[in-house]
This record gives structure tokens, C-alpha cells and sequence, in this order.
């Protein structure tokens, strides 16, 4: 099979730390949305079978037809304003609104017309974008330091080491070194650890219309803005040209087959992302999709072992999740600031948008990646309709 002849430990290891990312750094925030619900610990672990189905599935099985690395992920903002709007209404009336969510979902892919709005943003536009939003996890890596100085050091040493004489294999060396390092100091929880079988929970939906404007309309909005438009950067960036709308309808109807379960929405991925599409996953692009199949086999474990991968995952010190996530998307963030300060016409529109992305400014519920594009545009627009006339009035020589 071709998958196993492209397959190699860079990006294995790619895969994995996408997902010791992308699930450490947001689990809680979907255990607090479920229990804003009024979620049992059952009905918990029912979440967690249903997104890591979804996510592996909608990521391995695209990735192994298009060869390329497709990555899907919950909505993390989605958690965010399901924890704070869930308050009031039951499951039943959650699962209703997942349900509206994922309709409006799919009518973004089916009409076409969130990939056409994408196809009209610059690529310096869209690389900015990435460095913005990639930049947070770099800061995070050393701002680890403060409380975890010896084990930031070893891993920068072995970062650096392993990029002067390994340099296909940094960040599986890297995070080798981490754990080893982690396990000696005590610090890694193994008794998190519980061999459980994750059980799915049917809640049947109940739909209100206050549930969908209070509950799917945000989730909704917070989900294409601040996961799917940086996702579809990701791969614009990175150089991927992928189909985002029939990617977008796969994600809506996953969701419609898993809410009843806890599946509340699905998205393209944007940090995991870009681990799995850099060149730390591989060196040759048409050889890092097997980092994407990895990744979702990975959450599907999740989903079925639940608690067991769950607790794995979350054994590791937050410090070194923190690390080696920075330290693995160093090369994907010094590209995108390249690519988005290359041309002239752009630079000032570009460095806009990378510095309201990186702000984490958050207006009307709705993250900084969405405003950054929107400030971005319209320097843009500003400093081109600006430059025109003054062509225009040029004297002739």
C-alpha cells in the first residue's frame, strides 16, 4: 500500500504531537460546554467518542484519497461559546441547535460561496494570517520558561541539536528527549491513565427557536470565522490546493450524523494544521498526508478507548505540550512572515493582519483571526484605491 511506503517517523511523530496540541490545549473547554448542558460524566465520554470519531475519520480517510493532508478538528471557540450560551437550556436543546449549526454548515459548502469569498483574499493576506495565529503557540514555547526552565532548555538543545545533525527527524527527537527528560524529573501523571471503552449516549434532539439563536447561531458563526477561514489560510499558505467547499460539507454533515451524540461541530483545523502540513512533517509536501492519517487514527483511539488516551494525553506537563508545540511550527511561521512580507504592494495590509491576529482582540464573540483578514482588507483596499490615482495624475515622460 502506498500509504506505508510514504509513511516515515517525521511524520508519525507530526501526527501525534497535532494531536497532543490540539487535545490537551482544548479538552477542557469541551468538558466545560458539555456541563453547561447539564452533561453527566457518561454523557462526557459520549462527547468524546462522537469528536474523535468525527475528527478521525473526516481526517484519515480524505487524507487517503486526496493525498493530501486533510485536518479536521473540533470547534474550539465553538466550546468557548457553548460554555458560557449553554446555560439555561438542556441536551435536548443543545443537540437541536448542533443540529441547525451543521445544516447551515452544509449550505456553506453545497452553495460554494465561503470558498469563493476565500479565493478573493492575497496570499500575503492569508500567510499573515498563519503567522498570526501560529505565532501565540511560539511565544508559549518559551514563555514555558518560567515555570519549567530545565525542561524548556534540554528540549531547545535537543531542538537545535537534532535540526544541525537530524534535521529530517527534530521534532520526533525533540519530543523523545521531552518525555524521557518529563519522566525522570516525575513529573508526567501516569495514574491519569483509566483503561475504559468509551460508550456512545443518544440524547434526542429538541428544537426551539431560542436554542437556535442563542446556541447555533453563535456556534455557527464563531466556527466559519475563527476556525474554517484560518484552516483554509493553512493550506493556502502551506501550498495546498484543496476542494474547502466539498471539505466544508463533509464537516457540516458529520456533524448532522454525530450532534445526537455530542458531536456540536466539526471544522478544518488551523494550528494542528500546519504542524502536519510543514515541512517538519516531511520534507517532500506529496509525502505529508500520511502526518494527517496518522492524526485522525489517532483520535478515532480516542474516541474509542475515551478515557484511557484521554488520560495519556493529558498526563504530560503542560509545559512540554506548550514546548514542543511552538518549537515544531518555528519553520512553518518564519515561512508565512516570508511569504506575507515578500511583495511591496502588500507588506503594510500584511503586517496589519499579523499584528490583529496576534493581538487576540475578540469583538461581538468572534476571534482575532477573522478581524485580522477584515483589517488587513481594508488597508488594502485603502492603500491600493490611494495608489491608483496618484498613477493616474502622473505626467507623461
Amino acid at each position: 500500500m502506498r500509504f506505508f511506503k510514504d509513511l516515515s517517523l517525521s511524520a508519525a511523530s507530526a501526527g501525534f504531537v497535532a494531536v497532543l496540541v490540539g487535545f490537551t490545549s482544548s479538552v477542557a473547554l469541551v468538558f466545560q460546554a458539555a456541563q453547561a448542558f447539564g452533561a453527566s460524566q457518561e454523557v462526557i465520554t459520549s462527547w468524546m467518542w462522537a469528536l474523535g470519531l468525527g475528527m478521525g475519520l473526516c481526517s484519515a480517510i480524505p487524507s487517503l484519497i486526496l493525498r493530501q493532508p486533510v485536518m479536521i478538528a473540533w470547534s474550539t471557540p465553538g466550546a468557548a461559546v457553548l460554555a458560557s450560551a449553554g446555560l439555561g437550556f438542556d441536551l435536548g436543546q443543545a443537540t437541536g441547535a448542533f443540529i441547525v449549526c451543521a445544516a447551515l454548515i452544509v449550505l456553506c459548502g453545497v452553495t460554494g460561496w465561503f470558498e469563493r469569498v476565500m479565493n478573493r483574499i492575497p496570499m500575503a493576506i492569508a500567510s499573515a494570517l498563519l503567522a498570526g495565529v501560529l505565532a501565540h503557540f511560539g511565544m508559549a514555547a518559551f514563555g514555558a520558561a518560567r515555570t519549567a526552565l530545565p525542561l524548556v532548555l534540554v528540549m531547545l538543545a535537543a531542538y537545535l541539536l537534532a535540526r544541525r545533525w537530524w534535521p529530517r527527524y527534530t521534532v520526533p527527537a525533540t519530543l523523545a528527549v521531552a518525555i524521557a527528560f518529563a519522566a525522570w524529573q516525575g513529573t508526567i501523571r501516569w495514574t491519569a491513565v483509566r483503561w475504559d471503552w468509551a460508550q456512545p449516549v443518544w440524547t434526542t434532539p429538541v428544537f426551539s427557536w431560542q436554542a437556535a439563536v442563542s446556541v447555533a447561531l453563535p456556534l455557527f458563526v464563531v466556527t466559519m470565522a475563527s476556525q474554517n477561514l484560518p484552516g483554509v489560510a493553512v493550506m493556502r499558505a502551506t501550498g495546498y490546493q484543496m476542494p474547502v467547499s466539498r471539505l466544508i460539507s463533509l464537516t457540516g454533515l458529520a456533524t448532522l450524523v454525530l450532534a445526537p451524540f455530542g458531536g456540536y461541530a466539526l471544522n478544518l483545523a488551523a494550528i494542528t494544521a500546519a504542524i502536519c502540513m510543514g515541512p517538519e512533517a516531511h520534507p517532500d509536501p506529496a509525502r505529508r498526508y500520511t502526518a494527517a492519517v496518522v492524526n485522525g487514527v489517532i483520535y478515532v483511539a480516542i474516541g474509542l478507548f475515551g478515557a484511557a488516551v484521554a488520560g495519556l494525553l493529558t498526563a504530560f506537563p503542560k509545559e512540554l505540550v506548550a514546548a514542543i508545540a511552538g518549537l515544531a511550527l518555528l519553520g512553518t511561521i518564519g515561512s508565512g512572515l516570508a511569504a506575507a512580507l515578500q511583495g511591496e504592494a502588500h507588506r503594510e495590509a500584511a503586517v496589519i493582519t499579523f499584528l490583529v491576529t496576534l493581538s487576540g482582540v475578540t469583538l461581538a464573540g468572534i476571534g482575532s483571526a477573522f478581524w485580522g483578514v477584515v483589517a488587513g482588507a481594508l488597508a488594502l483596499l485603502v492603500t491600493q484605491a490611494r495608489r491608483k490615482p496618484a498613477a493616474a495624475q502622473a505626467p507623461p515622460r
